[in-house]
């Protein structure tokens, strides 16, 4: 008799969804089994305190609030993309250029990693990289590449870039107002020479990795990482550049491209703190739009920015008013998974602080490295702002609340504090190419059509040999600055 035995069903990777209310409910757990354990944080004394099934539940939505900022960012950038891609000017405009590289196109990544790379080490691009997410996985996939190779330029550039912050204001920043905030004075030759060695070390690493996997897969499209799954929906929203062919750009849309690349130049400027560079020139005048100058904008006048370029560009495109409002509400709710993801992710570091998680881990660790060896103290310093970084995705947060500890602790134990600053830069640098709970790794992957699991596939060996890296140059430094 015939073997009848069904075939078996291929195992499904957990969606990110899942991940993050896991990672909440450990959280969660390890709250329940600290209930009561005590810390003391610059001389004040706390005590974690067990999460309830309440504020386990109500996390997710604190979450929300705590970052409806972004939310609403995302949100109305996906109505701005509805109405861009609406117009097939990125469709069409993305074959042009593929066709103008003549096979070429390895050259782009390098190049876009770089812009990306100065984005991260000037002013901490993270969040803001959300919208380029599409339009580089369509870009990639244009030119033979996959989705993922679009997702890696964009994650990776911007992420090596913050690893080796200079003058970023919310890494670099953050951390040296703390320190004069403890009496310590930092050291800006420092921050900025280590800054750049960290950055042209992890660059090099990061663009080699991107590199050897965009060549594997335009040689052999099979040997994508991504699973059959991800391929058709990452085909369905990005395939019509791919499948674009020859074509010519209309009057139109190439209006519509130069008000679309007008859209992120403003943007990045607007988002560059220039009053703390020295750069005056946006004073006085930039804040007719907004009520607020470039270089003091954030993600509220930023949406408001979107979204009028997205009706512009809805005028300039030849669209009718029924039309601009029904693309806008289409792509905003094909923003929504994005937006929950963002949130969910957020819920994690809002139930850390609400239980006193987070102080204890800070608390503990820094105690157990009191006394020990340079190379002891260093390498014990990067893994212990490693793991902290799983914990408050908020570099800013992140530096608020630890380098008043661990500064002074370097200076006692001889060791420059300014170095301090660059290591908690470069390990949480490194950990925000990965962690589950930064809704702008998240949200972008969700935009790429990538799983995290994939994502995890792929970045775990850039992760170790970035992090080694990173302790050897900062092990180094606390020996010899």
């Amino acid at each position: 008799m015939a073997d009848t035995e069904a075939p078996k069903k291929k195992r499904e990777m957990l969606t990110s969804f899942s991940i993050i209310l896991i990672l909440l409910a450990i959280v969660a757990v390890i709250t329940i089994l600290l209930n009561g354990a005590t810390y003391s944080i610059n001389g004040e004394e706390g005590a974690v305190v067990a999460a309830k099934l309440s504020d386990f539940l109500m996390s997710p939505v604190r979450g929300f609030a705590d970052a409806i900022d972004v939310c609403l960012f995302v949100m109305v950038l996906g109505g701005f993309l509805g109405i861009v891609n609406k117009t097939n000017a990125i469709a069409d405009g993305i074959a042009v250029l593929v066709k103008k590289m003549g096979g070429n196109e390895l050259k782009l990544i390098p190049i876009l990693m770089a812009l990306f790379a100065l984005g991260g080490t000037t002013y901490g691009m993270c969040e803001e990289t959300v919208g380029f997410y599409a339009l580089l996985s369509a870009t990639m996939m244009a030119a033979g590449f996959d989705s993922l190779t679009g997702a890696m330029i964009v994650l990776l550039g911007a992420g090596v870039g913050c690893l080796g912050s200079t003058v970023n204001p919310f890494a670099v920043g953050a951390a040296s107002a703390a320190l004069d905030g403890v009496g310590i004075k930092g050291n800006q030759t420092i921050f900025i020479g280590l800054g750049l060695v960290l950055l042209a070390v992890s660059y090099i690493v990061a663009v080699w990795f991107v590199l050897q996997y965009a060549k594997t897969v335009k040689a052999d499209p099979s040997r994508t990482l991504m699973s059959a799954t991800e391929t058709e929906n990452a085909k369905a929203a990005y395939g019509a550049a791919a499948e674009a062919g020859d074509v010519e750009l209309t009057g139109k849309q190439k209006g519509v491209l130069v008000l679309f690349a007008l859209a992120f130049i403003i943007m990045i400027v607007s988002f560059i703190p220039w009053e703390d560079l020295g750069v005056n020139i946006f004073v006085g005048w930039s804040d007719f739009l907004t009520g607020v100058p470039l270089g003091q904008w954030y993600f509220q006048e930023a949406t408001t920015w979107f979204l009028l370029l997205g009706i512009i560009i809805g005028i300039v495109g030849g669209m009718s008013e029924h039309e601009i409002v029904d693309e806008f509400m289409a792509g905003a709710g094909d923003m929504m998974s994005v937006v929950m993801v963002i949130a969910l992710a957020r819920g994690v570091s809002v139930l850390m602080a609400a239980t006193g998680l987070d102080m204890y881990v800070l608390s503990a660790a820094s105690s157990a490295l009191a006394g020990t060896s340079g190379i002891v103290f260093s390498i014990g310093s990067y893994l212990l702002y490693f793991l902290l970084s799983f914990l408050i995705p908020s570099t800013s947060g992140m530096a608020g609340v630890s380098m008043p500890i661990m500064g002074p602790l370097a200076q006692q134990l001889g060791f420059n504090p300014s170095v301090m600053v660059m290591t908690f830069c470069a390990a949480s640098g490194v950990v925000n190419l990965i962690t589950p709970t930064s809704g702008a790794i998240m949200g972008g992957l969700a935009l790429s059509r990538i799983e995290y699991s994939t994502w995890v596939k792929f970045c775990t060996k850039i992760i170790v040999v970035l992090s080694v890296v990173c302790m050897i140059v900062l092990t180094i430094a606390f020996m010899v600055l």
